[in-house]
């Protein structure tokens, strides 16, 4: 009776699964500002939901009914992969042109071609391989079975090392990034993981399970969470349309700026946050800073890697370190609290002082206070 409980739960589970994807799909393209990851999230849970239709539909024999069918649920597996980077390069500022959309779609065009002999045939001599398991395209079976992990194993790599250059790239560009989260994308990319091991344990049932709990997890952050900032995207301009900006930064890349020139910026810079003490403001940036000092970004950028040998957050944040360490001690301020001394000093998060703290000073505010002998909370 259990068994038959479990036999008839399934198709419903696996039903709701696909209406909450096509559901999903439909949510996110009725939002009134929608950015290319919405797009790329909207197709991505139809063709999960078109795949789990065909898992139901052909679940326990149903692919006697639907014959006709047969063969064309095989490429489903290998768009997952590519709408997950696709999503993940959206999601992290980066818009996709045409060659990485085509490049990402040839895995799947490649196994239609290799499926075609197979696709040709009958619906009713598709079933008799189908019930034969596959005779007579063992080979083929076993080498689209490889092509498979291996392109999950690829696309969750490739996923992770696009956050990771986004990562990068945030402390570059921000002094403060608590607000840029995007550890949420980590569990779509776990989720899929999951599921890839799933495909390598061959359990079908399993893997659309797993697939269902993913839809509801990936349709829960895709529609609640805000876009990631966006960061400015090196593409190639024509000639005819290139700015004097665009010009400046080709010169940037090819030539690098001379000793001279990185000292010359680095004294403006030392003197704008001695005289300005522009670490102070939370939403300081380093596009911001080049405007001020008349200098291209990547300009400014190297001339920090190249002196302080710190990436621009880490730059800015040990100048607002050692500002708190400069009023922390005075007099007048001891009616303060740590955290209103930490945010006058430039920090917007109570965790963004206590880490950064810790990383230069090697001990907590509360320590390093005890051993100047200061007494505030």
């Amino acid at each position: 009776m259990a068994d038959l409980d479990l036999k008839a739960l399934s198709p419903l589970f696996y039903w709701a699964g696909i209406f909450i994807a096509f559901f999903s799909s439909f949510l996110i393209l009725g939002k009134v500002k929608k950015r290319t990851a919405d797009f790329v999230l909207a197709v991505w849970f139809l063709i999960i939901g078109a795949h789990l239709t065909f898992f139901v539909l052909f679940l326990s024999e149903g692919y006697m009914k639907f014959s006709y069918l047969i063969g064309f649920e095989i490429p489903f597996p290998f768009m997952h992969g590519p709408m997950l980077y696709l999503y993940i390069l959206c999601i992290t500022g980066r818009s996709p042109g045409k060659k990485i959309w085509l490049l990402n779609c040839v895995p799947v065009f490649i196994i239609y071609i290799m499926l075609l002999q197979f696709l040709l045939m009958s619906p009713h001599e598709r079933v008799m391989v189908y019930q034969n398991k596959g005779k007579g395209y063992e080979m083929l079976s076993q080498m689209i079975k490889f092509l498979m992990i291996f392109s999950g194993i690829f696309y969750v790599g490739l996923s992770l090392l696009a956050i990771k250059n986004y990562k990068k790239k945030i402390s570059d560009q921000y002094s403060n990034t608590e607000k840029i989260n995007i550890n949420w994308s980590y569990y779509l990319i776990i989720g899929i993981a999951l599921i890839w091991i799933a495909v390598i344990i061959r359990n079908d049932v399993l893997i659309f399970s797993l697939v269902v709990l993913f839809i509801v997890v990936a349709a829960y952050f895709g529609i609640s969470r805000v876009g990631i900032l966006d960061l400015p995207v090196t593409a190639e301009v024509p000639d005819s349309k290139r700015t004097d900006r665009d010009e400046e930064t080709i010169k940037y890349q090819k030539n690098s700026p001379g000793d001279d020139v990185i000292h010359s910026i680095y004294e403006k810079l030392i003197s704008k946050m001695e005289d300005e003490k522009l670490y102070k403001d939370p939403d300081l940036n380093l596009n911001y800073v080049a405007k001020l000092l008349e200098v291209h970004p990547n300009i400014l950028s190297q001339v920090i890697n190249s002196i302080e040998n710190k990436n621009f957050y880490d730059y800015i944040n040990r100048q607002r370190i050692e500002e708190f360490k400069r009023i922390v001690i005075l007099q007048e301020n001891q009616k303060f609290t740590i955290l209103s001394l930490a945010f006058e000093s430039g920090f917007n998060s109570k965790t963004s002082f206590n880490r950064n703290f810790k990383k230069y000073v090697n001990c907590s505010p509360s320590e390093f206070m005890k051993n100047q002998s200061v007494h505030i909370e």
